[in-house]
């Protein structure tokens, strides 16, 4: 795994190769295509940033899907019946679809705790 940082017409083979290319801005054209992030201001602490951002995204991604499956783990069964003949526990259709649907707002509301974030200090 490679992560290249580079803003020159030089740099851009090396940021199409490596796993993660970050041009800077201000460089040349070709490099920011070949980047697969591209730092706007062509500060090199954007690249700190970049990196933390991409692990708080990936920290969150895991959230949701733990919390995804620990509601299907449970609705699923409960929502098809499974639980009615031992402990006469069922959801009705309109339960399930309200349910479902506040499941899709948690993620979302979760994905968006992304933005308050803390960022690292200059």
């Amino acid at each position: 795994r490679v992560a290249f940082v580079g803003d020159g017409v030089n740099d851009a083979p090396v940021l199409a190769a490596a796993t993660v290319g970050i041009a800077l801005g201000a460089g040349a054209e070709v490099a920011r295509e070949a980047g697969d992030v591209v730092i706007v201001h062509s500060d090199l602490g954007g690249v700190v940033e970049a990196v933390r951002l991409g692990r708080a995204t990936l920290r969150k991604i895991k959230q949701n899907l733990f919390w995804a499956f620990c509601y299907n783990t449970v609705g699923i069964p409960l929502a098809a019946g499974l639980f009615l003949p031992h402990f006469h526990l069922a959801l009705p259709p309109e339960w399930a679809g309200l349910a479902m649907a506040l499941s899709s707002v948690s993620v979302v509301s979760n994905s968006l705790l992304l933005r308050f974030a803390p960022t690292p200090r200059a």
